[in-house]
């Protein structure tokens, strides 16, 4: 029989007197309005149809259903609602199989939990990750899941956001099997369910489970959310499927989702869901094609040159790693197979996935070996002369198509391509501490760097998974150069009256996992004070300048690994310490300083415009494209709380 078409998005065709019925919704199959419609038709037309037995309900392409489908965010509902067509599934007197090809996300693993049966493809996938957004499921997922895979599990999925694969979903029992022919398998078990009584989810009894773990599993999750309100809702609302009857529980679901759908928490979320979207896009670069890469070669193999190893071997590039010695070769070849180890360990990554990474590996102290490579990374000591001298060196040495990338965190690109032969091919690729486990990078566009370079910068970050956000040269970049405003700003305040642990307790309660000068001290407080030193003699000498990190420094605090910076950590604990007190009374002493009292709040509120007024500054210098890729990487490098929206979104909204 010819396909039928049931709306512009779903079809369905008659085999084996099973109607099997199609979402095609490019990209990822999202339920807009005419998917809606259309599976309400093809219900509709499979419960009148004498000759069909039963349904199977499938995706076109890779991706079974992807979500709601985001340009209806923010706009009156069209009908027929996700829940009512869940609820005609689940109601159907035919049995219903969903065929899960590919993701089922969101309102696609409601509409599969909805299903009388479940088969899934190997590359299924399921998850309701709502809570990234702010809000909880919809349409049933907080009563239906702990029906069918228990409270623990569902609080675990729906309270994380975390996305699982066909063999954990079938461990589980969210699906009935997992089959390579997916439809095939479908097929049969709507032939095995035609005339039984149906297993209508909803109607299940949520299986008893102890208290104790039940609130295990829930603290577990909380620890994680910081002050979000979705994820403490969606426990909640989990924990209420095992006392309340099916209408009750979907009515207090469907309130709750409607209330958070319109909180600012769900504004910024969705804020940052879409800034990610356009990171990256670059108007310069339309129709421009990246350069073909396969070698990455990788100057330095420290902490932060292992880390980008880590991250290039385990999306399949071939990796060099340049040291200056045999010894510090072998050091460096050990450290990244270190941490494929720790990945391995800790279920990130294969055992035949890391000895694939290591045989794609080479360290070595002959710089020579980077003539093979596509891409060369520096990733040495932050010292303009050492990385203008490398630079100059592995002219001689690379291929003259070979892409040159600076890793710097303050130095200036622009000077250290403007010594190199071909500065075209300079491009800054400033990444993140640990690298292999940091989305972001900072791909840094110099003066003279050319457009297919940046392309190829940008398209090797992608394949690494990483956010790429593309900004000019200016010291710091973008997330450096704000981090310093920020920290002026809390210096001052400690300077005027506030303590360290008031302000990093209220950057902690307002979402931050760490405040700013626990930060510091868990990043070592003598590198910032030799770039300290070394500006000492172009600093504005009419420009405030707080003391107090340097008499630190001075006394030897040089922060968590010395074993005290701003705090003390003798006993593990970061303590507030009598001396620290001490040297900052006595530095505002000697400005005759009367120190007042902070509230959290207006610490806060100053810490925030510090942010953003730089921010402003960034964009107004054509720095940063967008105030959104500020907001992203403040939230992806400096711990800003996604659900805030980042600085930029936060101002905006307290304006």
């Amino acid at each position: 029989m010819s396909a039928m078409r049931f709306s512009e998005s779903v079809t369905g065709t008659i085999q084996d007197g099973v109607l099997v019925v199609t979402i095609d919704n490019p990209p990822v199959n999202a339920i807009s309005a005419h998917v809606r419609q259309g599976l309400v038709e093809a219900l509709d037309h499979g419960a009148l149809l004498g000759l069909v037995v039963g349904m199977v309900v499938t995706g076109a392409g890779r991706t079974f259903v992807g979500g709601a489908d985001i340009k209806e965010f923010g706009k009156p509902p069209v009908e027929p609602t996700l829940p009512e067509v869940i609820e005609r599934v689940e109601s159907c007197d035919k049995p219903i199989v969903a065929a899960v090809n590919g993701a089922a996300l969101g309102g696609g693993c409601e509409l599969a939990l909805a299903c009388h049966g479940r088969i899934a493809s190997d590359m299924a996938s399921f998850g309701m990750p709502e809570v990234k957004l702010g809000i909880v499921p919809g349409a049933g997922g907080t009563m239906r899941l702990p029906r069918l895979i228990g409270t623990i599990a569902a609080i675990d999925l729906i309270g994380s956001g975390r996305m699982i694969k066909a063999a954990e979903a079938l461990s589980l029992g969210l699906v009935d099997g997992v089959a390579a022919d997916h439809l095939d398998a479908a097929l049969s078990l709507v032939h095995d369910l035609a005339g039984e009584p149906l297993r209508r989810t909803g109607l299940l009894d949520v299986p008893a489970t102890e208290q104790a773990a039940v609130e295990a599993v829930a603290k577990k999750v909380l620890s994680k959310s910081r002050g979000q309100t979705a994820p403490a809702e969606a426990v909640r609302l989990v924990k209420t499927a095992a006392q309340v009857d099916l209408k009750q529980g979907l009515a207090d679901e469907r309130a709750t989702f409607l209330r958070l759908r319109d909180s600012t928490e769900a504004a910024a979320l969705r804020h940052v869901f879409f800034a990610e979207r356009q990171a990256g896009k670059v108007d310069k670069l339309d129709g421009i094609a990246a350069r073909k890469m396969e070698t990455v070669g990788i100057v330095g193999t420290g902490l932060m040159g292992a880390g980008i190893a880590v991250a290039a071997l385990t999306v399949g590039y071939r990796v060099i790693g340049v040291e200056q010695t045999h010894e510090a070769a072998d050091k460096g070849r050990e450290r990244i197979a270190g941490t494929l180890d720790k990945s391995v360990q800790s279920g990130r990554l294969a055992a035949a996935g890391r000895d694939d990474c290591l045989a794609r590996l080479a360290v070595t102290a002959d710089a020579g070996q980077l003539a093979a490579a596509d891409l060369v990374i520096e990733a040495v000591f932050d010292d303009l002369t050492v990385k203008t001298e490398l630079f100059q060196r592995l002219d001689g040495i690379v291929r003259p198509d070979a892409i040159l990338a600076t890793n710097t965190s303050y130095l200036n690109p622009d000077e250290i391509a403007a010594a190199t032969a071909h500065p075209e091919r300079v491009v800054g690729l400033h990444f993140f501490s640990p690298a292999n486990i940091m989305r972001l990078v900072e791909i840094v566009d110099c003066k003279a760097t050319s457009p297919d370079v940046l392309a190829s910068a940008l398209a090797f970050a992608k394949r690494l998974g990483k956010l790429p956000i593309v900004c000019g040269v200016t010291e710091g970049f973008i997330g450096n150069r704000i981090f310093s405003a920020y920290r002026r700003e809390a210096e001052f305040m400690v300077e005027d009256g506030a303590a360290p642990h008031e302000i990093d307790a209220a950057l902690e309660a307002y979402g931050f996992p760490m405040g700013i000068f626990a930060v510091y001290d868990m990043a070592g407080l003598e590198i910032a004070w030799a770039r300290r030193k070394r500006q000492a003699a172009t600093r504005d000498p009419k420009a405030r300048y707080v003391e107090i990190a340097d008499k630190l420094c001075e006394a030897g605090r040089f922060g968590r690994k010395a074993g005290r910076g701003w705090y003390d950590y003798a006993s593990g604990e970061r303590m507030v310490v009598p001396e620290v007190t001490a040297l900052i009374e006595a530095a505002r002493a000697a400005k005759d300083i009367e120190p007042r009292h902070f509230s959290a709040e207006e610490i806060f509120t100053r810490l925030l415009k510090a942010m953003s007024d730089e921010g402003a500054a960034l964009l107004s210098e054509g720095i940063a494209t967008r105030s959104s890729d500020i907001d992203l990487v403040m939230i992806n490098g400096y711990g800003f709380p996604a659900h805030k929206g980042g600085p930029m979104f936060a101002a905006d909204d307290r304006a």
